[in-house]
């Protein structure tokens, strides 16, 4: 009798071919996408004598100003247990800095959040839940952003075939995070039956466990749905992560001599986020500058112009905070190792 083949062993890719189509995914990014861009920047090198340095370095401001807000918003979901604000900011960077080099960085860089914050105090619970909320719910923020600035933009710029699958990809992202709240507070008791029924058959996991810790994530999204001083702070964190971000982008594009439309900018903005958070490349890189560049273009902004102001974005919403970052995560480690050793 020939032995029966788990349909889904049979089509599990191996690990090292999934490196290996990772690196091709990225090489073909970097070719095709991120090198014509800087060809492109190269031939507008002339328009940097006409920039205002006051502006970038104001620019450089408010992005650190977007950083610093999801840093707000990391304490708010951690109430009552968030640590201290440099200590939240230090671990911050360190996994924005590891989502920047690790294609499909997210998963590794909450990993390392979540060990980090437990290092700092935070219960297992609140943690577990802190980083799915910050996470989600930030998605969920960008989306309303988007969409707000879609409804404002289509009777006065027309649609965009790009504009629905981005917002189809939101609507998505909106069912699972609410549907998962629902599930988790309404429909605790059937969430724990199936759970109970889908973890006792994976050996070596205790299905106790997973339960207490369904519970306590259960009995945390219960509490910041209950407090609306909490809730509304975590949305306003949130939007203003994304907004600062976004002004940030407005004000490159306007140090090289236009002022885009806010609606327009909200919509390119919107656009190349949402369509960014498929895991190709680290944090949306080439993918990001492959739609802002023509989309700003679209709206109005010479290709040179927006060409330079986009690269002279990523290059502090992405690259910089990788160094700022390692050197975050460094500092927490040099501190964990000096406490180890006191």
């Amino acid at each position: 009798m020939s032995e029966e083949i788990n349909p889904k062993r049979r089509f599990k890719v191996p690990r090292h071919v999934r490196r290996v189509l990772s690196v091709g995914i990225l090489i073909f990014i970097f070719e095709y996408l991120v090198l014509p861009q800087f060809g492109t920047a190269k031939k507008s090198l002339h328009l940097l004598s006409d920039v205002n340095p006051v502006l970038l370095v104001l620019a450089v401001l408010v992005e650190a100003a977007a950083i610093a807000s999801y840093s707000e918003l990391t304490r708010t979901v951690f109430t009552p247990h968030a640590p201290k604000r440099f200590e939240t900011n230090r671990i911050n960077l360190s996994t924005l800095a590891l989502s920047h080099v690790l294609p499909g960085g997210t998963a590794p860089a909450s990993a390392l959040s979540y060990r980090l914050f437990s290092e700092a105090g935070v219960p297992a619970s609140t943690n577990a839940f802190g980083l799915a909320a910050q996470g989600s719910g930030s998605a969920v923020v960008l989306n309303i952003i988007f969409w707000i600035a879609l409804v404002i933009s289509i009777p006065l710029r027309g649609f965009n075939p790009a504009y629905g699958f981005a917002a189809l990809v939101g609507v998505f992202l909106m069912l699972a995070f609410f549907g998962t709240i629902a599930l988790l507070t309404r429909g605790q008791h059937r969430a724990d039956a199936w759970l109970r029924a889908t973890v006792g058959r994976i050996p070596r996991v205790d299905p106790e466990t997973i339960t207490r810790l369904l519970t306590h994530v259960a009995e945390r999204i219960t509490m910041l749905t209950s407090n609306r001083a909490i809730l509304w702070t975590s949305l306003g964190w949130a939007a203003a992560n994304w907004l600062l971000d976004a002004a940030s982008l407005w004000i490159f594009v306007y140090a090289f001599g236009y002022a885009l439309s806010p609606i327009d900018l909200l919509v390119a903005f919107g656009l190349a986020n949402v369509l960014a958070v498929v895991p190709i490349t680290p944090a949306g890189l080439g993918l990001i500058e492959f739609i802002l560049i023509p989309t700003i273009v679209g709206f109005g902004v010479p290709q040179q112009a927006a060409t330079l102001a986009v690269l002279a974005y990523r290059f502090v919403n992405f690259w910089l905070p990788i160094p700022i970052g390692g050197a975050a995560y460094l500092s927490l480690e040099w501190r964990r190792g000096k406490s180890q050793t006191a």
